[in-house]
């Protein structure tokens, strides 16, 4: 019984740290933020990357201990949606069969129709997004469009800001993507700047990440803007990641050679522990 209890000791006493924080300069909105309810949507389709959606999510769950946020999981149908990608051609235009892959299935809660008013929207990435294409179905694009005017803050991670180009989103926007299919993903969408070296970036009330683990550091970042720094890095040294820190540098750019990129910069360290508070 002791031992059960130590998992819950531990946290308690990295959150009551907090406290220590008074004098931290949070800002206004920081302030309310803590004291409301925050929902958040993510919205998923068969074939998602399996890290686009829970490395993120461990940080939204971790931080709902001393937050209120609430989660939908939203997609065309209620019920489980498989990470295994369906049916689909490659880019050469060959049929690709990944039914032998391992499947994690996650429940989604609400459908594109029923889904609640979100104050953050998270669309992830995954090859089925070429299913999507082949099939014509716009589903996904049609709901960020259609929530976008009312979501205070939209997010997307790997191949996800594919969907908010041809949503039309991103218009005037900058923006960045996955570094092993930019070509695939910049294709679409309107006047929008693509950031080719960029691990994540953040315009106005979007946020865009590079590829799979990368929704992770931008996930660190969007959250310490929404709640400060003291309680999310408590949040990142309670689940031990090493975030990047500089959203202008995905050193993956220059591993897939993404045009435009800057491969002068030094393949080097990025990441360590953030800072304790106070």
């Amino acid at each position: 019984m002791k031992t059960s209890l130590v998992p819950a000791l531990a946290v308690l006493a990295h959150w009551s740290q907090l406290s220590l924080a008074q004098d931290y300069p949070f800002t206004e909105e920081q302030k309310q933020n803590a004291n409301r309810t925050l929902s958040v949507g993510y919205v998923v389709y068969h074939g998602y990357t399996i890290l686009d959606v829970f490395g993120p999510l461990q940080f939204l769950a971790d931080l709902s201990w001393p937050f209120s946020i609430e989660l939908s999981v939203i997609a065309k149908e209620t019920g489980a949606i498989h990470s295994r990608p369906p049916a689909h051609h490659g880019p050469d235009g060959m049929p690709m069969d990944m039914s032998h892959m391992i499947d994690a299935q996650i429940v989604a809660t609400h459908t594109f129709v029923t889904a609640p008013p979100l104050d953050i929207l998270i669309v992830t990435g995954g090859i089925g997004d070429l299913t999507l294409q082949e099939q014509n179905d716009t589903s996904v694009e049609e709901f960020i469009a259609s929530r976008f005017p009312t979501t205070r803050h939209v997010l997307s991670v790997c191949s996800g800001a594919g969907f908010l180009a041809r949503a039309g989103v991103l218009e005037g926007l900058r923006a960045t993507a996955t570094k092993g299919s930019w070509a695939h993903v910049t294709r679409h969408g309107k006047n929008v700047t693509w950031v080719p070296s960029a691990r994540w970036v953040h315009d106005g009330k979007v946020w865009t990440s590079s590829g799979v683990s990368a929704g992770m550091d931008m996930m660190v970042a969007f959250l310490r803007h929404v709640y400060g720094d003291p309680v999310v890095n408590t949040s990142v040294n309670n689940v031990e990641y090493a975030p990047h820190v500089d959203p202008s540098w995905d050193p993956f750019s220059v591993v897939h050679k993404v045009p435009g990129a800057n491969m002068s910069m030094a393949m080097k360290e990025l990441v360590g522990p953030l800072e304790v508070y106070p």
